[in-house]
């Protein structure tokens, strides 16, 4: 959280704790209709959705917003808790305010991507948690595949699915008022000098050739056709195309 304390206007330093006793008693309240026994459950287990998002922290997302999403599930959990279950309420509460969180994240997904390849991205990433807490490093492609049983190609789909998107103008460098942008620093090799260069010599090239070799040309590598399919059009046989085809290569490479 990089030391900061307020969130959505709450000062998280300063967020009371409730125990178990007390939570089981505020709830069997708000369950009866006590508002107040209500909201001190929610401002009780505030530092169970602060401890949530910290996972959620670095992938691009408002803390704000993140903390916000899980007061929602928050809510939720405090609304749908079963009192008659032996079970505590933070270990119901936690997959309620994460479910909350990821469905955020991937309804407002700045790139729309299928729900199948999200929930994977999702499972990637506990995965990748899991293995860098036991080997104190990150997991490759490979070893990603082989822990979930899915293939090395859809792990970095998946995980290219929930990057955050760059901006072009986006600076990566900056010293005495200079900036380098990520535009900087991506080459564009269709449209350089050297490319309208050959594209120029390559025209005149073409331009030197016969009638027939240029129509041979244009069929065969702008058209895709087959050295067959060009004999046919052209009334001549497929050996001839060849022929001239080659001849007609030839006198381009000695252009340029």
């Amino acid at each position: 959280m990089q030391g900061k304390v307020e969130l959505s206007g709450v000062n998280t330093s300063r967020l009371p704790v409730l125990k178990n006793e007390e939570t089981n008693a505020l709830l069997k309240k708000a369950k009866e209709g006590d508002e107040e026994a209500r909201e001190k459950l929610i401002s009780g287990n505030l530092r169970l959705v602060l401890s949530v998002i910290q996972k959620f922290i670095g992938r691009g997302e408002n803390a704000d917003d993140l903390f916000q999403v899980g007061c929602i599930g928050l809510i939720k959990a405090i609304d749908n808790f079963d009192l008659t279950q032996n079970v505590r309420f933070s270990t119901y509460g936690v997959p309620m305010i994460i479910g909350e969180i990821r469905r955020y994240m991937r309804d407002n997904s700045a790139l729309r991507v299928s729900r199948s390849m999200r929930d994977t991205a999702y499972r990637i990433l506990q995965a990748k948690e899991r293995f860098l807490a036991d080997n104190q490093r990150e997991p490759t492609a490979e070893e990603l595949s082989a822990m979930l049983g899915v293939k090395r190609e859809e792990i970095v789909f998946a995980m290219d699915s929930v990057a955050e998107p760059i901006s072009l103008f986006e600076p990566v460098y900056s010293e005495g008022g200079d900036s380098v942008c990520v535009m900087d620093q991506i080459g564009d090799s269709r449209n350089c000098d050297e490319r309208w260069l050959e594209r120029l010599a390559l025209g005149e090239a073409v331009d030197r050739l016969g009638e027939r070799e240029k129509r041979i040309i244009a069929l065969r590598f702008y058209e895709g056709k087959t050295q067959m399919e060009v004999s046919s059009e052209i009334g001549i046989s497929q050996a001839q195309v060849s022929r001239l085809e080659k001849s007609a290569i030839e006198r381009i490479r000695k252009c340029l």
